[in-house]
């Protein structure tokens, strides 16, 4: 018998754009596998389909017992073309990086991470759930800084994979419970702001996100949405703990 637990479920991508409510513009199959030791590994597959061009991802990331980033891998298929593969590896107070892609040929970084951070981000919206945990919910409602490094800057993760770094703005927001359609959940409820652009892009800083997530060690994504220019909704359509 395996020693391990999964998590597996899936995240369904719909538009809030006049004129596209509700119509389907993507979806994301992701599974956790939580170690005895507390280590643990997302692997997710994320398909955009608007706007063009289309994106789809596959990530394989992995965290240490103290939810510390130890790697991850990164491949990216844009308008249905190759655009990048990357290793990160963040140990020794380093975040390296060994990458291919046709507009960077191959690539290879070594970047030394001065102070403290909060993680890696790696798109998948069940990462952006998961990353969450690193806000202290003991403080009450709060918004704080949040460091992160992660493959691309860019709102979509559509870029070759390299090393960046963005400073962003977390919230804690309070408690709710939430039913979608895999169910229902008491959640925490989180906002990501970007008031000073860290995620600057041909559309300015990222729009604020809503994010609302399991109540638990697992901080599974449940529900979220995004604002501004992106008017995108997330939800959790399919899960299971086994």
């Amino acid at each position: 018998m395996q020693q391990h637990r999964r998590i597996t479920g899936k995240i369904l991508y719909t538009s809030r754009k006049p004129g596209r409510e509700g119509q389907e513009r993507g979806r994301e199959d992701f599974v956790f596998t939580v170690h005895s030791d507390g280590k643990r590994s997302m692997r997710a597959i994320c398909e955009i389909d608007e706007p063009a061009p289309t994106v789809l991802r596959d990530i394989t990331y992995s965290l240490d017992e103290n939810d510390m980033p130890m790697d991850c891998f990164v491949r990216l298929t844009i308008g249905d073309a190759f655009m990048g593969s990357g290793l990160f590896m963040i140990r020794d107070g380093y975040v390296e990086c060994e990458s291919y892609g046709p507009s960077i040929g191959r690539l290879s970084q070594k970047v030394k991470i001065e102070g403290a951070f909060d993680g890696f981000g790696t798109h998948p919206i069940a990462g952006d759930a998961y990353i969450t945990k690193k806000m202290d919910r003991s403080r009450g409602p709060h918004t704080r800084s949040f460091r992160t490094f992660l493959p691309s800057p860019d709102h979509r993760g559509a870029t070759p994979p390299m090393v960046s770094e963005v400073n962003i703005h977390l919230a804690y927001v309070g408690e709710e419970t939430v039913t979608v359609k895999a169910g229902t959940f008491d959640c925490f409820h989180y906002k990501f702001t970007d008031p000073d652009g860290g995620m600057a892009t041909t559309n300015g800083g990222h729009p604020d996100y809503d994010v609302w997530v399991t109540a638990d060690d697992d901080a599974v994504f449940v529900q979220g949405g995004v604002g501004g220019y992106m008017q995108t909704w997330y939800e959790l359509v399919e899960f299971e703990r086994s």
